[in-house]
């Protein structure tokens, strides 16, 4: 893989903006004197926000059985947590992803909650310097080529260096908020090879992006874009779906 394509840091107009009269007072005061203040307002929450359905964790279990139900509890509370807070009010789908399974298994899971019906269950590498087959080590720290962990808010596509891409915006502090800056996207690369994987002893992998095959790469990144969720499980991240101090923030959308 080479290096991440820069392009990506270009502001998406993308994304829907929503304003409350107790949300704007505080939170778009607080977007117009950041420095990126021209970054579209990722769907600010009404003052009745409207978390995930209390029944999103048996319906993700129901069409995705080989999640392990502790992962799916811990994504869609991540997601409610987000959504209390403004952010993806409106999403209709959530990725899963468990790299707690070795990367020779599929281990990423795409849920259409709206429409009650799973999308996508396939193979994604995670970043050089995290491990063998299993990783074991993540960073939230530019230029480790380590994976991130927690909940990311899906951006606008872009064509960069490695194909057609998907931006995203880290929403757990402590665990991802540097994406953006890190240049962290989905993409599609021929190293996802589940096929090599197999004499190779773990999938090919990434400098910390979530890459998925070639194939489903277009397919995937079209379900995702603009307003959606991907959440990945690892070592640390069931803090996340408390909504304490380690629960997701606007820091990302910021900054």
């Amino acid at each position: 893989m080479g290096p991440p394509d820069k392009s990506r840091r270009t502001t998406s107009r993308k994304l829907g903006t929503t304003k409350t009269a107790i949300w704007g007072s505080v939170l778009l005061d607080k977007l117009f004197f950041a420095p990126n203040y021209k970054f579209w307002i990722l769907a600010i929450g009404a003052a009745l926000s409207f978390p995930a359905k209390a029944d999103d964790v048996a319906l993700i279990s129901k069409l995705a059985p080989n999640i392990r139900p502790g992962v799916i509890q811990e994504a869609v509370g991540a997601m409610k947590c987000a959504q209390r807070q403004g952010v993806g009010v409106h999403a209709r789908r959530l990725a899963i992803i468990d790299y707690t399974i070795p990367s020779r298994e599929q281990r990423l899971w795409v849920v259409d909650l709206e429409a009650q019906k799973l999308l996508f269950e396939e193979h994604v590498a995670h970043g050089q310097k995290s491990g063998h087959d299993i990783p074991t080590a993540f960073s939230d720290h530019n230029g480790s080529h380590q994976t991130s962990l927690g909940l990311f808010y899906t951006d606008a596509t872009y064509q960069g260096g490695n194909g057609y891409s998907l931006k995203l915006h880290g929403l757990s502090k402590g665990f991802n908020q540097s994406a953006m800056r890190r240049l962290i996207v989905m993409h599609g690369a021929t190293y996802v090879n589940p096929d090599a994987a197999v004499s190779m002893g773990r999938l090919g992998r990434s400098w910390g992006c979530p890459a998925v095959r070639v194939e489903i790469a277009k397919p995937m990144i079209d379900a995702l874009k603009e307003g959606n969720f991907i959440y990945s499980h690892g070592p640390g991240t069931a803090a996340l779906s408390q909504c304490g101090d380690e629960s997701p923030t606007l820091a990302s959308l910021v900054e």
